[in-house]
Formats: C-alpha cells, structure tokens, sequence
C-alpha cells in the first residue's frame, strides 16, 4: 500500500478523533514475513477476544490452526459448511442433548438464513491482522476495522455516508461478531459501490470487547475514498468541534475507570 495514506489518515485521525484507537486492518494472503503466527487455541477461543492484541499494536497472522471458535472457522472460510445441529445450537436448542443460544425463533428460520450466507474462498491462506501504523508497502488490507464509541461511531458513519446519494452507505447484517469485523467488510470489498459494516452486537462476542464499543469496518476502497475527503466534510465545522469534546470526556472516563 502506499505508506503516504497511512500516514495521512494517522495525522487526520489525531486531528478528528484524538486520544482514540486507531483502527486495525486485515488482508486475506497476505505478506507474513516478520508477523506473529496467532497460537494454536487450548481448546474453545473467540477470535475477536484474538484481535484485542492486534489492537494493542501486535501484528498476527492467523491460519486454519490458529482459530478455535467453529463459528470463526465459518465465518473466516476456514469450514465451507456450518457444523452438525447448528440449526438447533443457534435457536432453540435439543433437550438433553445441547443448549440453545436463542438468537433465531426456530430451527427452520436458521436454515433460511444460512441458505443464503456466502462463503469466503479462504482455505490453505492466511489472513494477516495488522494495526493501521503498523502498515507497510507489502501490505494491501482488504478492509479497516474501528473499535469505538459513539462519539466516533457518529463521525465514522456519517463520512461512510457522505458521497452518496441514497441513506444506505452502512448495513448492520446479523451474524457473528467476526461476521462483522471480517466476512461481511470483505464482501463488501468485491462489489463496486461498497458499504460499511457496522457491528459487534453479537452477545456471545461481547465480552470480548469494551463498555460502549462498536464496530465500523470500511472496505479498503471506500476508506481510502474516505481519506481523501476527510478535510472538506463535517469534520471542519464547530458542530464536530462540539462533539470532540465530548470525545475528551470519553476519553478522560476510560482513564478514570
């Protein structure tokens, strides 16, 4: 990638949201020269509890070993297809035999829900992790992911919104919190006018993430469209003035808490 955008969009961010997190980024295939191989799990791991050291500033590059969730297996293409019961596991559940998670009514609104999940074409490559400063030339994410609170949030969607037309730029699809993070940033990748996926509202991935904090992935062709028309949006004018100090005070309650 081109470091000249790294580097711009780290002086923007201090600029327009700062004392936040920068987002982190992530590419199928790519360059693992120099880049932590994520450890084999010690039996049952959500992947997102994974990315809190990628947010920390630690690059990783995960495989098929490296991930021990079976929901993460599917949703980052490592298993083409759901494990057996999931119908039940992700509805009402069998008595005697497994507990239901009670996302979905029945059964059969689960089968029609993954009747229509694509599948990403990962198997035998690697998804490397990386934070945004943490980028290179050899690098070409796919897509950035945000973790933030509602003060970013409300200036990250309205910029994913701003050069278009129609009130759709971002989607909140249901899925697992990996769904959000990586599976639907990276559909959104191959299509030509691609929207921004805001999630983490899965209750099974929310222990693996702060109070208040939400996720906002841009594919990489809309973040770096993003970039370049940071400076002449909203983000100039007293109105976001007022909402970064709100960001200071957000800021000063995670110091205090």
């Amino acid at each position: 990638m081109d470091t000249a955008l790294r580097d711009a969009y780290i002086e923007l961010h201090e600029k327009y949201f700062p004392g936040t997190e920068l987002p982190i980024a992530f590419e199928v295939g790519g360059a693992t020269d120099e880049v932590e191989k994520a450890p084999a799990p010690k039996g049952w791991r959500c992947f997102v509890c994974d990315l809190v050291k990628v947010r920390n500033g630690k690059s990783l590059v995960f495989s098929e070993d490296s991930i021990g969730c079976r929901g993460g297996r599917f949703y980052l293409g490592y298993d083409a297809e759901r494990f057996p019961d999931f119908r039940y596991f992700l509805s009402t559940g069998k008595p005697g035999e497994m507990e239901g998670e009670r996302y979905k009514q029945t059964p059969e609104i689960v089968d029609e829900l993954d009747r229509g999940t694509a599948r990403i074409p990962t198997e035998g490559r690697s998804i490397v992790f990386k934070r945004w400063d943490n980028l290179t030339e050899a690098d070409n994410p796919d897509a950035v992911v945000f973790f933030a609170r509602p003060e970013v949030l409300s200036g990250l969607f309205t910029l994913a919104n701003f050069d278009r037309a129609d009130p759709y730029g971002v989607i909140a699809p249901f899925g697992a919190g990996c769904s959000s993070v990586f599976t639907f940033p990276w559909l959104e990748q191959q299509s030509e006018e691609p929207r921004t996926v805001l999630g983490m509202f899965d209750p099974s991935a929310r222990p693996c993430v702060p109070l208040d904090v939400l996720t906002m992935a841009f594919p990489m062709k809309k973040f770096t469209r993003v970039v370049g028309f940071m400076e002449e949006s909203f983000l100039t004018t007293g109105t976001w003035g007022k909402v970064m100090k709100k960001i200071d005070r957000s800021n000063k309650r995670l110091v205090d808490a």
